[in-house]
């Protein structure tokens, strides 16, 4: 039997376990709370999984096997600062924020703060879900124009479909399942197959160290201010990214969103050597083989390198990470639009929109499913119309960590932080950071370039830093009800679910 049939098969069967995994989602999902965070009942093993699977996508995946073909070990910081967010978070503010009991990070600075101010956060937030998840999406349609021969419309639109039926269907329940299920995947096609091949494929790490430069064994090798953006950028966003602390309401206890958080802050550490090992053996086994792009590198590993079967696995496991990426950011678009955006916008036309509907779970579920359809229908014409959707989510990343990072975290360690200098720090951050970037642009030698740099998220956190250090010293401390309320919310006080906020509140 041909290999290449035999892989599209385990593929197949794979997309069909994903549609499988909507229905039983759906069983599931009585109300908000079930479709949004699961119910806030994931134990220690599913907990894990699934954070695990969010935050480990293409760019960890195809993309770190491409940096370690690349740079070799010193390949693995992106993956590394990734995992290195998850342990911050985990171990520092995840047991806070599960207390909260809350769906959205707006949510937390409205309850902190006690300022409608800071809800303009929502639509940052929701600007990067969205983005984050056009981009997922057109990631792992390269997969399938390679396996199934497709246009790329085509293998966008029907790779986007399969997420939005099992997301719309089963909301968290569903994406929890499938992340287990992709989070095994990907476990046994890196740890279990790619690296012990690929290894033996390339002679050994004797075999890979006389036949590379001494460069490719160096920790640094990649660039020292490289390695300092990854953590600058996707640690930091990593902490206060709606996808992610959607994942921590999920959790049972306080207790399994630290521990377990953390040991998938670990398992991503590990994630990120292994995929650079992968690259760097490919470099070597794959010698004679013309690649011009590095990210082939992870499917020409998987077509040449691999038995019949074991390659179509991986084929499976890159897909999965993409899809987890994809389905997350997808439902923590949804969430932040109705939650966050939709009042805040009401707001300003005088209308009072009240989208929690608790007294009817069905009639809820079913306006969280209208959210999900439309805004991944949306996500899917983005990534398809869209050459350069990196360059949008670059944009939306900057700003949420330029922007919103020093608000959210001064809300959670400083008590001192008041409403008028989180809205001001929020604001100062936005427009330095983008003001940075456009003035970078206008006066680069080659297209994007400004956009790419590191110059503004720098700049924009500093200058955020600034003036909420010295808006909070200057104005009058928050309300001390507030605070009081506050206060019992971080202890565990909080009602067990806290209702969707309105434009009013």
């Amino acid at each position: 039997m041909d290999a290449s049939f035999i892989n599209i098969a385990i593929v197949v069967v794979y997309l069909l376990a994903m549609l499988a995994f909507g229905w039983w989602g759906k069983s599931r999902t009585k109300n908000n709370s079930d479709f949004l965070v699961a119910g806030r009942r994931l134990g220690p093993f599913l907990y894990t999984g699934t954070m695990a699977a969010v935050v480990l996508g293409g760019a960890s995946t195809v993309g770190g096997v491409g940096l370690g073909y690349k740079f070799g070990i010193s390949g693995m910081w992106l993956v590394v600062a990734i995992g290195a967010g998850v342990l911050l978070l985990s171990l520092l503010f995840a047991g806070t924020i599960q207390k909260l009991k809350i769906y959205t990070v707006s949510q937390m600075l409205t309850l902190r703060y006690g300022s409608r101010a800071t809800e303009a956060s929502g639509i940052v937030m929701l600007a990067y879900t969205l983005m984050l998840c056009a981009t997922s999406t057109g990631a792992y349609a390269t997969i399938f124009v390679v396996l199934f021969d497709w246009e790329r419309p085509i293998a966008i639109a029907v790779g986007g479909a399969i997420v939005l039926v099992y997301s719309t269907v089963g909301g968290m329940w569903s994406i929890t399942l499938a992340d287990q299920v992709q989070f095994i995947i990907k476990t046994v096609g890196i740890f279990f197959l790619m690296l012990p091949f690929t290894l033996n494929a390339a002679g050994g790490f004797e075999g890979i160290r006389s036949r590379v430069d001494e460069s490719f064994f160096q920790i640094d090798g990649i660039g020292v201010q490289t390695i300092i953006t990854y953590f600058v950028v996707y640690t930091l966003g990593l902490l206060i990214g709606q996808d992610i602390w959607q994942r921590v309401f999920t959790a049972k206890t306080p207790t399994v969103a630290r521990w377990g958080g953390a040991t998938a802050g670990i398992y991503c550490i590990l994630y990120g050597v292994a995929g650079a090992l992968i690259g760097m053996a490919a470099s070597v086994a794959l010698s004679g083989v013309d690649i011009a792009v590095k990210d082939d590198v992870y499917a020409e590993v998987a077509q040449t390198l691999l038995p019949v079967g074991i390659g179509g696995l991986v084929l499976a496991a890159a897909v999965a990470a993409m899809m987890s990426t994809a389905s997350g950011a997808l439902i923590a678009a949804a969430t932040v639009a109705r939650a966050d955006v939709l009042p805040f916008v009401a707001s300003w036309f005088g209308k009072d929109i009240n989208t929690d509907d608790s007294d009817n779970p069905e009639h809820d579920v079913k306006a969280n499913r209208i959210w999900v359809l439309a805004l991944g229908i949306i996500a899917i014409v983005i990534a398809i119309i869209t050459k350069d959707v990196v360059a949008a989510l670059t944009i939306a990343y900057d700003i949420l960590v330029g922007g919103l990072l020093v608000a959210i975290l001064g809300g959670l360690v400083w008590k001192r932080g008041t409403g008028i200098a989180a809205a001001a720090s929020m604001a100062v951050g936005s427009v330095v950071t983008l003001g940075t970037m456009i003035i970078l642009e206008v006066n680069a030698e080659a297209p994007l370039e400004g956009i790419y740099a590191n110059e503004p998220i720098y700049y924009g956190l500093l200058a955020s830093a600034l003036v909420y250090v010295a808006v909070s010293l200057l104005s009058k401390p928050t309300d001390p009800q507030v605070m009081r309320n506050w206060q019992r919310r971080v202890a565990g006080q909080a009602a067990e679910e806290a209702p969707l906020p309105t434009a009013a509140r």
